[in-house]
């Protein structure tokens, strides 16, 4: 496992999380009303379950279930086979996705220390593999709801940008910077901005990603070679 880098030890490890918690509760507080109104919604409109849950690599990539308002429908085919995403995403769940309410349930992952406000965001579990020695940083800080490569592209960052601004985060990690981050996070969705409805139309998994990288250096070596 790779060791964290962060100059900024004492504020990681004893003041963000209690500046997480000094967010997290009373923000989950005053957005029950907005939580019971999207509840109503999401059961209305596409049935049960209300949360979408996932299992997530967290601190120490130790797995966790992520918490998020669903978005899509459980439709499928003749064949029993589900739909892809473009099918199954309804109107609500792109108004969700969009505007990111459907990311407020993770506040409940922060409250139990799964989560931090601001951090990488947490991948999938099946990702693990190819990432860099560098890149496992990553999971040396707890994952966040929002982070530095949200607010500076999100899915439309390639991946190496993308996963090497979750390791500068964790090498600068600040009090100020966190809330540079937090504000940045707020203005960007009042905008709508870099958000991508359906991810894998603007970015292939990373595992993809990866393998055709991997292949493109064999390809350019083999010619290199002749």
């Amino acid at each position: 496992m790779a060791t964290n880098r962060c100059k900024n030890k004492f504020y990681l490890y004893f003041g963000k999380r209690a500046f997480d918690l000094a967010v997290a509760i009373p923000a989950a507080i005053v957005l029950i009303p907005v939580f019971i109104i999207i509840a109503f919604l999401v059961r209305w409109r596409l049935g049960s379950p209300i949360l979408f849950k996932q299992m997530r690599p967290g601190l120490w990539e130790n797995p966790f279930t992520i918490l998020k308002f669903r978005t899509m429908t459980d439709a499928r085919d003749k064949d029993g086979k589900m739909l892809p995403d473009d099918k199954r995403l309804t109107r609500l769940g792109a108004f969700l996705r969009k505007t990111s309410i459907d990311e407020l349930p993770e506040l409940i992952n922060v409250i139990k220390g799964e989560m931090s406000i601001v951090g990488p965001r947490p991948l999938f579990m099946e990702y693990l593999p190819y990432y860099t020695k560098r890149e496992h940083l990553r999971h040396t800080v707890r994952p966040g709801i929002t982070g530095l490569s949200q607010i500076r592209g999100r899915n439309y960052l390639p991946w190496d940008e993308r996963l090497e601004m979750d390791v500068k985060y964790i090498e600068i990690i600040s009090f100020p910077q966190d809330i540079k981050i937090i504000f940045e996070t707020f203005f960007q969705v009042l905008k709508a901005k870099d958000v991508a409805v359906l991810p894998r139309t603007v970015s292939i998994p990373l595992s993809e990603y990866r393998a055709k990288r991997k292949e493109k250096k064999s390809d350019c070596l083999s010619v290199n070679l002749k």
